[in-house]
């Protein structure tokens, strides 16, 4: 698998897109995930990304997108977001890019108001017509599995049933190794997910609460899930997602030091290639 990077690492800490990119490349990163927003984004910002990152040799592989209104109640706003998702695809063709990466959200009011079944289907019918128009644009979609309580898909086994039924060539899941430890998800559990995972995040975490550390900043015994993942046969990418740096100055020293890390512990399970 290539290593990679969420640009919104330095992003966060001001840093400008073209910057930013050629940190990532000079590094010594493989590839580069690209959090923008596709509503509304300029002709001049798009050819920006996409003749930067093709001048360092830098791929773009995946556009996180966060679409919790694919599950609302509301019909109108749930066409909004597929609208929406269809501008990050059309996006991710144009960059060459491999998938959008999916935030689907919450259960609304403790699950105790809308029926839980009924935000579940509305997931699984725009997935299915998301995955539809990504399939002619050449483009995958991969869920995020989140780990907070409320999460529609909060552990491997809600990935598992949603990726099953919504039974879509083009959309798979995603494995992010925090949020595995977070929702106490073993390594072995993550077999369920052979052949339905087609991409990777990793940092670090304390365990608890939501990180988006460098690795070895936290609690995250990764070998175990990395030989998992390697088992999985994925042609994908491993992508160090990290988030708020705490001393935006040193967002360079931040990401190296993730880089360092997340190669290391690649290289140790043979992961990298």
């Amino acid at each position: 698998m290539k290593l990679g990077i969420i640009n919104s690492a330095f992003q966060q800490a001001g840093v400008d897109t073209a910057t930013g990119l050629r940190h990532i490349a000079r590094i010594g990163f493989d590839c580069v995930d690209i959090f923008t927003e596709a509503e509304g984004i300029s002709k001049k910002e798009i050819k920006l990304v996409r003749d930067t990152a093709t001048k360092l040799g830098l791929p773009i592989i995946s556009l996180p997108v966060v679409a919790v209104g694919l599950i609302d109640f509301n019909d109108p706003v749930r066409e909004y977001h597929v609208a929406r998702c269809k501008k990050f695809i059309d996006l991710a063709h144009t960059w060459g890019a491999h998938n959008i990466l999916l935030v689907l959200g919450e259960y609304i009011w403790q699950r105790e108001v809308i029926p839980p079944a009924a935000q579940w289907q509305w997931g699984i019918e725009t997935c299915r017509r998301l995955g539809d128009y990504a399939g002619k644009r050449g483009v995958d979609i991969a869920l995020e599995l989140e780990p907070f309580r409320l999460s529609l898909l909060h552990n491997v086994g809600e990935m598992v049933r949603f990726v099953d039924e919504c039974n879509h060539p083009r959309v798979r899941a995603n494995i992010d190794i925090s949020h595995l430890v977070l929702s106490d998800t073993s390594p072995a559990d993550l077999r369920a997910l052979k052949g339905k995972a087609i991409h990777v995040h990793l940092s670090d975490c304390d365990g608890k609460v939501h990180g988006d550390l460098p690795p070895g900043r936290g609690v995250v015994k990764f070998a175990p899930y990395l030989q998992a993942i390697k088992e999985l046969k994925i042609d994908g990418v491993v992508s160090i997602e990290l988030e708020y740096s705490p001393d935006p100055k040193r967002i360079v020293d931040w990401v190296t030091e993730a880089y360092t890390q997340t190669a290391k512990l690649m290289d140790q399970v043979g992961l990298r290639g």
